[in-house]
């Protein structure tokens, strides 16, 4: 499964078995986390086998069920583009969870940060967390808003732009918002967040998916 394949198929999932991650699988997942810590500067953490920041009101409420793993996203509180960060190297981590045959669910507030595992550095910060592990189903399929109402092109949509933004438009978002814009100017494309609660989590989110959509060398980010 390649990541374009691995965008097609993921959809979030809030319901996991029992089974351990562990093995191959498991030393994958760490060197994938190792290196996206190298690539951004974070400080992303996986924690296993601990229910407890999963076992209050919020997340029953939520139907987030036999939650045992996830992945903690963790940097500087004064790191200007920590949330957006946190959004592209989380979603490199689930695409690559996705091709391991683990599921995955962006979660930001039902899980309590006090009963978690993460060890948060001073001056750093807990922003979020991905549960993960393996799940009886794979999840549904989110509304997607049309590639029209996210994007605006100065010419003619080249095919690696469409190809892009098709992947845009299955990026996971807050609340199924998908509040970003993508705009084209000449090879330029520049990506923006709308307002709200964790939208330059989901930009970075989206901008992974064009960049892997795209594909093209015929480009830059503006």
């Amino acid at each position: 499964m390649d990541l374009l394949e691995a965008i097609k198929t993921r959809h979030s999932v809030r319901s996991y078995t029992d089974q351990k991650i562990q093995g191959d699988t498991l030393a994958r997942l760490n060197q994938i986390i190792i290196d996206c810590n190298r690539d951004s500067g974070l400080n992303i953490q996986l924690c296993l086998n601990e229910p407890r920041a999963f076992s209050g009101i919020m997340a029953r409420s939520t139907n987030l069920k036999n939650v045992l793993n996830y992945i903690a996203l963790v940097g500087r509180k004064d790191d200007p583009e920590l949330e957006e960060k946190c959004g592209y190297y989380g979603e490199r981590i689930v695409l690559a969870a996705q091709q391991l045959g683990l599921r995955t669910c962006w979660v930001a507030l039902t899980y309590s940060k006090g009963k978690s595992a993460v060890n948060v550095l001073p001056g750093q910060k807990l922003l979020l967390v991905i549960s993960i592990g393996y799940s009886e189903t794979d999840g549904k399929k989110h509304k997607d808003k049309s590639i029209e109402k996210l994007c605006r092109c100065d010419v003619p949509m080249p095919s690696w732009f469409q190809s892009g933004m098709e992947a845009v438009q299955m990026a996971p978002t807050a609340m199924n918002q998908q509040k970003f814009f993508f705009t084209l100017s000449g090879n330029k494309v520049k990506a923006t967040a709308g307002s709200g609660f964790y939208t330059k989590v989901d930009l970075g989110i989206a901008k992974y998916h064009f960049e892997i959509g795209a594909s093209s060398k015929d480009w830059e980010w503006a």
